[in-house]
């Protein structure tokens, strides 16, 4: 296989993000979704909790994807062709940079493959090294949805990238007071707050070789909670569904049980302390049982006990 040859030029990227989303709202096709922000603490973290004021725009495009002919009886894609308006940059050989249309956060990014592969496929080193080439750009949090209880609502392979702070206050990521108690024992370990089943590695910011790293840190920790491969079409496909955060510090993965709490789906960004609900009773629950019972019922086991 050929080296994967990275083009994104070195302080393009954000100017690239900001003259694109300004090109994109111009001319219609970003559509930011308003939100009212609060936070919850719970257990030692201040979790932002975001109140969608409305999702009927988002709604109504996949009601009208929904209705649109597919060749082959394939789903819908909306990377392939990809909207040249929410186009960033190329990346590399595998990915390009494309802004999120229904974004929540400012200047949320996915990173694409060019070809299709499905979500479930597990990451491979060009996807890290794609990731890593925008995170050098900026701070940000990557994240990645391991299928559709994971929280993806699209088929085709995309990590995502969102800048930080989260929040105009506090630690940049909300659960950073929890990740400073985190024990590691052969590279990766766990965060004793966290009252699920998880994974938790350290990274070097400034190393070389990040993307490799990130891989097989990343392989070790599916191992950790159990998540294997399965071969289906000469690919390898995740055994499990879970979430994957990664920071230029740190990385976190959670195996999944289910998409929703109650009515309040749940996607990367709930592990790293953000939450989106719909509506006003969705806030309600949220503070009802709390940020971590919500996070615990849609993660794998619960560590000593199951998650009713």
């Amino acid at each position: 296989m050929a080296p994967n040859r990275v083009r994104l030029q070195t302080g393009t990227l954000w100017p690239g993000i900001v003259r694109q989303t300004r090109h994109a709202i111009e001319c219609g096709v970003l559509h930011s979704i308003k939100t009212e922000q609060e936070i919850v603490e719970d257990n030692g973290v201040r979790f932002l909790v975001r109140s969608v004021s409305s999702l009927a725009r988002k709604d109504e495009e996949r009601k009208q994807q929904a209705k649109e002919p597919k060749p082959l009886n394939k789903p819908a894609n909306p990377f392939l062709p990809y909207d040249k308006d929410l186009f960033v940059t190329d990346i590399s050989d595998t990915h390009l940079a494309l802004l999120n249309k229904f974004n929540v956060i400012d200047h949320h990014l996915l990173i694409v493959t060019r070809a299709f592969e499905d979500q479930e496929v597990l990451l491979t080193l060009q996807d890290f090294e794609a990731l890593w080439a925008c995170m050098a750009e900026f701070e940000g949090l990557g994240f990645y949805n391991g299928g559709t209880i994971a929280g993806a609502s699209q088929a085709h392979k995309h990590l995502q990238l969102v800048p930080l702070p989260l929040a105009g206050d506090g630690p940049a990521v909300p659960i950073a007071p929890l990740i400073e108690s985190a024990g590691i024992h052969d590279t990766i370990g766990t965060i004793p707050g966290l009252p699920f089943v998880h994974a938790f590695a350290r990274l070097e910011p400034t190393q070389t070789g990040q993307a490799m790293t990130t891989l097989e840190r990343y392989r070790a920790m599916l191992a950790v909670v159990g998540i294997g491969q399965i071969e289906a079409g000469g690919e390898r496909r995740q055994s499990a569904p879970y979430n994957l955060l990664v920071t230029r510090a740190w990385m976190l993965l959670v195996p999944r049980s289910r998409e929703f709490f109650d009515s309040i789906s749940v996607n990367a960004l709930g592990f790293a302390g953000s939450f989106f609900v719909r509506n006003e009773q969705q806030l309600q629950a949220v503070k009802k049982h709390g940020p971590m019972t919500v996070l615990r019922g849609v993660a794998g086991l619960a560590l000593g006990g199951d998650q009713r």
